[in-house]
């Protein structure tokens, strides 16, 4: 009997299709809306991941001055130099790599060809606290450091500019008015998501920039990469305290210097982003409310105009509980067809804002089944009191009603 009443409402959904499409069409767009911003969302926060990973994983970066307040810096900074450099190189536990690094933007001539290029001078540990690979060639040598060889290394898009698909390693280009030798191509990195290109960059040694670049002897940052077994919250105290004590930095004075924790900074950001993505699924989950309102005033005005043939199939017999499970079975059928259209067209939606927006397309299964099931529930709860209604009807009344 169970099976005759499910198939008598499937017949009843069938029969009124226009009515079931406009029926369902709140829920498809409500499951679209659901599913499209939580996808949209989750790809966000996985660009984010990634941009922060490009600036390398477990790392500090120690830069000169103190925040003077909202958008300033204290006017009087010391500059980072060699001795806060050795220091650390010393004295510092639980580090895989600390480098220096200068930065400048300067014209870049190879040929008949130039552009303006991000130069970094550096040395060689700048690749492992970056977590910077090589495509081809080799890193500084110690002695290439120390002696402000004219060598350098070159990122894609320099490497497009001047060569194309070509190898540049060999190759004679100017930095500014210093010639240095190609020795190695940078892997890409593409851009972050400040739209800054990473790979717009050219890498030399440090003493060879701040004596033919820079003019001074100033260290713009030192990146201090934490090892496996130490995080960067037990490192960045080891890092202050050692830098406090080289600059003679009294114990009621403030830092005249800053420490940006890039681990940190990417999980405020992930957490922002994912909160975000939080609050437009609460959002578009209202459609969803506001869908299932339509189902239930669609389906009193189902029981309304179908009350004969309720009290029909009550004189002949039929129970309650077959006429409140044909009413509900409607509606659920509804609702589920409506969020498995749902989920198609926010799917095709996601994957088209990750096309256009550059970001991942992360489906999550667990909300794909998420939206069915709460589909499948708004159908029943909102299905339930017309159902009831239709059930409690009496015979006589329901078939006396024209």
């Amino acid at each position: 009997m169970i099976w005759e009443t499910i198939r008598l409402a499937l017949r009843s959904v069938r029969r009124n299709a226009l009515r079931s499409f406009l029926t369902l069409l709140g829920i498809v767009i409500g499951v679209a809306a659901v599913i499209a911003m939580l996808t949209i969302g989750s790809g966000t926060t996985e660009k984010v991941k990634a941009d922060i990973a490009k600036l390398g994983s477990n790392l500090l970066v120690v830069r000169a001055g103190r925040p003077a307040g909202p958008g300033g810096h204290d006017a009087a900074t010391r500059q980072l130099g060699e001795k806060e450099l050795s220091a650390l190189d010393l004295r510092l536990t639980g580090a895989r790599a600390i480098a220096p690094a200068s930065q400048k933007q300067v014209r870049v001539i190879y040929g008949t060809e130039s552009l303006t290029a991000g130069v970094t001078g550096t040395d060689a540990a700048f690749l492992d606290a970056r977590d910077w690979k090589l495509v081809s060639g080799r890193a500084f040598t110690e002695s290439e450091t120390r002696g402000g060889a004219g060598v350098c290394l070159i990122g894609e898009t320099v490497r497009q500019q001047f060569f194309g698909a070509g190898d540049p390693d060999g190759e004679l280009i100017r930095v500014n008015r210093t010639t240095c030798k190609i020795i190695g191509l940078l892997e890409p990195k593409g851009y972050t998501g400040f739209g800054q290109d990473q790979d717009n960059v050219v890498l030399m040694p440090l003493t060879a920039f701040q004596r033919r670049i820079a003019g001074n002897r100033d260290i713009d940052n030192i990146y201090v990469a934490a090892d496996d077994a130490t995080p960067t919250t037990e490192l960045l105290p080891r890092v202050e305290n050692i830098l406090r004590d080289v600059r003679r930095i009294q114990p009621d004075r403030e830092d005249d210097f800053a420490i940006r924790d890039m681990t940190q900074i990417a999980e405020t950001m992930t957490s922002a982003t994912a909160t975000m993505t939080g609050m437009l699924g609460a959002v578009a989950g209202v459609s969803l409310l506001v869908g299932g309102i339509g189902i239930m005033n669609i389906m009193l005005v189902s029981v309304t105009e179908r009350t004969r043939e309720i009290g029909i199939r009550l004189a002949i017999g039929a129970q309650e509980k077959h006429i409140l499970i044909q009413f509900l079975v409607e509606a659920t059928v509804l609702s589920l067809l409506g969020g498995i259209i749902g989920i198609l067209l926010g799917l095709s939606l996601a994957g088209l804002a990750s096309a256009t927006l550059a970001i991942p397309f992360v489906p999550s299964p667990a909300v794909i089944m998420l939206a069915v099931g709460f589909s499948a529930l708004i159908g029943m709860v909102f299905g339930f009191f017309p159902a009831l209604r239709g059930a409690r009807l009496d015979p006589i009344d329901a078939l006396r009603h024209e």
